[in-house]
């Protein structure tokens, strides 16, 4: 049942579904699993689930979107069918798959993230969204029997660099598969669900807008903690601030006061504001509202009675220096018993680190925070050190975590208070204002449900800080979901081999990134429609009886094209003959420059020839030295004079210029303009005669038509006029339609030929070297495979192996991280220097069909995975890496994936045999021991 279907139910036919919903045998033995009640959004859910049909629930972050999930994993344990659970990251399935092991224990219960593979037949399976898609391409025999897959989190299909994946799995499972997705509040969610059920079948959107804890909204103003809005009201219908609530006068008194401050502050004296910044009136730093320190603030927090609270800092090194920052501060939020506790949980968890590894790691420092209360989480971090933060946050012990926005992914850790310490962020490129999206993501990890009345978010004060934006940022809660769906290579090759090229073509055409595209078309065409309309009417309104009057129109038109095409032609002309005059010129001509800043008599140093056209170079009369363009010279110009340069002239020097100024004025001083006659002719053949012939014989058949004569001519030409100008603006409308239309079909036709013009494709058959590209899955696919096609790695060491695969995982957090990277010697150095060529043609073939998948291999880890490969220790490897633990530990496992998508890919060859080796190489210390927490 759609929700337009339930809006047009009685009250009275709405409650008998819901009884209807609620008194099933299995949702009832569910229920009965949790302390509280379900939600009515979460039992309607259920319903529809249990009734076979698809369902997208779109809902407040902390809303309980996840027990839908987990009913479906019930149901299809009591229905003998399987179920997998999918998420963006690796983290949240760790997180997912602890959950359902504690629920249901470890037998029912598997693990696929390609790090980690735990039970991976069993009924119940929790993974990345890359395993499922991976499985699907490969036609897994894991495959069978499967009821239903839940994609929690699924609005990261937006994401742009792994978006595509989720909608890969939804148009490739199978029919009988009913999909669970759970999304975040977006604004398009109707949309999203349309799509689902046509690719999918009957699939219900339900959407939930309330907050099960209400959340409150602040802003820290020095000490103070004002209300954002003027009434603290909360609409109950929501959970959130309501709908246009004025902001606070007092925050706006604050912000005025501030700007007024700083205005005073700019107009003093540099002595004046040191001064003042030093006197005893000051507030810190000389300004007006005091910035609270980190600990300053949680103290504040503390005495509100507002922890646990999550703290986003948009940098790993600022969540990093503000703990340091609480343990100088002598922070200590924790009872000794609490202490205890924390301690004895964080050496259980950590006692499989080797333990010559826990100084470089920064564990002591780290333990120490924790027990005070205080620790950091962001991607920069161990996994095990996250995963401990993560379970003692949960558990209450951990009152205050300093996160980036990474941890507002998914991962289940509310608060009770959320603060945001600015409202910009670095995106990769730049400084930028968060999103009322991102903001409504952050926000909504406050307000515990089942332990807090109430959540809270508190923005701490900035200088310049505007009150009203903030409250725009905090009103807004929804954001549209958009595809970042295309085509890879990898992805190509698997379609066609599955299903062939003119059929793979259609898969794509059902993607929600052509379907956004297609509605989007559908209000072009009604604008086209209109427009047609319009245009039927201004013909109509300059009908002439004389005469087809659009006819004589068109006539005009063409005239008035035909005199811009001549006038244009003439300036071009005029170029070209002053262009080439100026060619003309030798060193010591007089010339006069006809216009711009150094008009008059100059002589001519240098002609100055180049590709860009003639630049010469002159002395002036009054003593200027400079190299003119062609914007100086609108008309040809002439010789009219010579004079003898100095040798070893240089317009450097003043001398030298006062001198040849002074011979130029005594040359020019009876020297009369010269004569028209004397400039360049003109040429009065070729096209310029032929454009003029065409508009006398254009005129000649205007004067000719009836429409001529007619004394309402002009208002007909009027009417006429309208017709053509709105007749140009449609051709571009019908322009902009075709280019929507089947645009993911056409991306995928310039893969395909890129494919073809490799090797990899012949029509509807992937060659051999096509199926190892099959195989390969990073983002960097055909480099990979084009590398293993040339055979540049087969001679190649483990080590070295593992060096030269980096050069495709790697990327440096910032482009100027990597800027001088260190190299090993020997093949290293050769092979990458081959790939990186590879890479150029590889780059220049796509940009002849208009693609750019492949970035520039990035050589920034090489070094590093080298000496891992070797066996260095390390605290010797992260020294010479300036990494932190946290993103060796990542960039290890990917790059230990992509060789063993290697060796899938090399069949059965040397290269293969290198390929484990290298696996087995770096699966060691820290990347083997990393815990389920490790992060995607």
């Amino acid at each position: 049942m759609s929700t337009a279907d339930e809006q047009e139910l009685s009250p009275a036919e709405r409650y008998a579904a819901y009884r209807s919903h609620r008194d099933t045998p299995v949702l009832k033995d569910f229920r009965a699993l949790y302390d509280f009640p379900l939600d009515d959004f979460q039992v309607r859910a259920c319903g529809e689930i249990e009734a076979g049909r698809g369902v997208l629930v779109a809902a407040p972050t902390g809303s309980g979107k996840t027990i839908v999930g987990e009913f479906a994993v019930h149901l299809a344990l009591a229905t003998g069918r399987k179920a997998f659970y999918t998420t963006p990251i690796k983290a949240l399935s760790n997180q997912k798959y602890n959950d359902l092991v504690d629920r249901y224990g470890p037998d029912e219960v598997g693990l696929l993230t390609g790090d980690n593979v735990v039970n991976g037949e069993a009924p119940i399976v929790v993974m990345t969204t890359e395993v499922l898609r991976n499985m699907l391409y490969a036609g897994s025999r894991t495959l069978l029997g499967l009821g239903f897959v839940i994609m929690d989190e699924v609005h990261y299909l937006a994401d742009r660099s792994r978006g595509a994946v989720w909608e890969e799995v939804i148009i490739h499972l199978p029919e009988s598969v009913s999909v669970i997705s759970l999304s975040a509040t977006v604004s398009n969610a109707e949309e999203f669900g349309e799509w689902l059920a046509t690719v999918r079948g009957d699939t219900t959107t339900i959407v939930e807008e309330r907050r099960p804890v209400p959340l409150y909204q602040h802003v820290m103003v020095g000490r103070r903690l004002l209300d954002l809005f003027a009434s603290s009201d909360v609409d109950a219908a929501s959970g959130f601030a309501k709908e246009g609530a004025p902001v606070n006068d007092e925050l706006i008194k604050v912000a005025r006061d501030d700007w007024a401050s700083s205005r005073m502050r700019d107009r003093r004296s540099p002595r004046d504001r040191n001064r003042r910044a030093t006197s005893k009136h000051a507030v810190g730093n000389g300004r007006r509202v005091w910035i609270p320190s980190r600990p300053d603030v949680i103290d504040r927090l503390d005495r509100e009675g507002l922890l646990p609270a999550i703290v986003f800092i948009f940098s790993r090194v600022g969540c990093d220096a503000a703990v340091t920052q609480c343990l100088n501060a002598g922070v200590r939020l924790t009872s000794p018993e609490e202490r205890d506790e924390i301690y004895a949980f964080v050496e259980e968890s950590c006692r499989h680190l080797p333990s010559d590894d826990l100084h470089v790691l920064g564990y002591h420092d780290f333990l120490d925070g924790l027990t005070r209360g205080v620790a950091a989480h962001h991607a920069g971090m161990l996994p095990t050190f996250k995963e401990c933060v993560e379970e003692l946050f949960r558990r209450g012990l951990c009152k205050v975590v300093f996160a980036t926005e990474t941890l507002a992914l998914g991962i289940n850790m509310p608060a009770r208070t959320v603060v945001i310490e600015k409202l910009d962020k670095w995106n990769g490129e730049t400084h930028a204002a968060i999103t009322p999206g991102e903001y409504t993501q952050l926000t909504g990890r406050a307000g515990r449900r089942g332990l807090d009345v109430e959540g809270h978010g508190v923005v701490l004060w900035q200088p310049g800080m505007n009150p009203r934006e903030v409250a725009g940022l905090a009103s807004t809660r929804t954001y549209p979901l958009r595809s970042s769906f295309r085509p890879s290579y990898n992805m190509a090759a698997n379609l066609v081999h599955q299903f062939g090229r003119e059929r793979s073509r259609e898969l794509l055409e059902q993607s929600f990134a052509q379907f956004q595209a297609d509605k989007a078309v559908v209000g072009l065409a009604r604008q086209l429609r209109k427009a047609e309309d319009a245009l039927d009417g201004y013909r109509e309104a300059a009908h002439c009886h004389l005469g087809d009057f659009m006819e004589y129109a068109d006539l005009r038109r063409r005239i008035g094209e035909a005199e811009k095409g001549a006038s244009r032609a003439r300036k071009a002309d005029r170029r070209e003959e002053a262009a080439e005059s100026l060619r003309a010129l030798k060193p010591g001509d007089v010339i006069e420059v006809p216009t711009g800043k150094f008009a008059g008599y100059a002589v001519v140093v240098d002609p100055g020839w180049s590709a860009e056209g003639p630049r010469p170079y002159v002395v002036t009369a009054d003593r200027q030295a400079r190299r003119l363009a062609m914007i100086d010279f609108p008309t040809p110009v002439v010789s009219l004079a010579r004079l003898k340069i100095p040798k070893n002239f240089n317009g450097r020097n003043p001398q030298m210029r006062r001198d040849l100024a002074s011979a130029l004025r005594s040359r020019t001083h009876d020297l009369a303009p010269p004569p028209p006659g004397k400039a360049a002719p003109r040429r009065t053949d070729g096209p310029r005669t032929h454009v003029d012939e065409e508009i006398a014989r254009l005129r000649a058949e205007l004067k000719a038509h009836p429409c001529h004569g007619c004394p309402d001519r002009e208002d007909h030409a009027r009417w006429a006029e309208r017709y053509f100008k709105l007749d140009r603006d449609t051709q571009t409308l019908k322009r902009r339609v075709e280019q929507r239309t089947n645009t993911v079909a056409r991306l995928f036709d310039r893969v395909c030929d890129v494919l073809t013009a490799l090797g990899y494709l012949e029509g509807d058959t992937i060659t051999d070297e096509g199926r190892r590209l099959m195989r390969l899955y990073s983002e960097m696919d055909l480099l990979a495979a084009e590398s293993i096609r040339h055979r540049l790695w087969d001679d190649l060491s483990p080590s070295e192996l593992a060096a030269v695969l980096s050069v495709l995982v790697f990327e440096a957090r910032r482009p100027d991280d990597a800027s001088s990277p260190r190299l090993p010697g020997g093949a290293v150095r050769d092979v990458v220097g081959e790939m990186v060529k590879l890479w150029g043609s590889l780059d220049a073939l796509e940009r002849d069909h208009k693609l750019d998948f492949l970035r520039q291999p990035d050589l920034g880890f090489a070094w590093v995975a080298y000496r891992w490969s070797e066996g260095d220790d390390l605290d010797d490897v992260l020294m010479v890496s300036d990494l932190a633990a946290g993103d060796f530990v990542r960039w290890m496992k990917q790059l230990i994936d992509l060789a063993g998508q290697v060796a899938d890919a090399a069949g059965d060859t040397p290269l293969r045999r290198t390929a484990r080796e290298v696996v087995g190489r770096l699966r060691r210390g820290v990347v083997a021991y990393s815990s389920l927490a490790e992060e995607g």
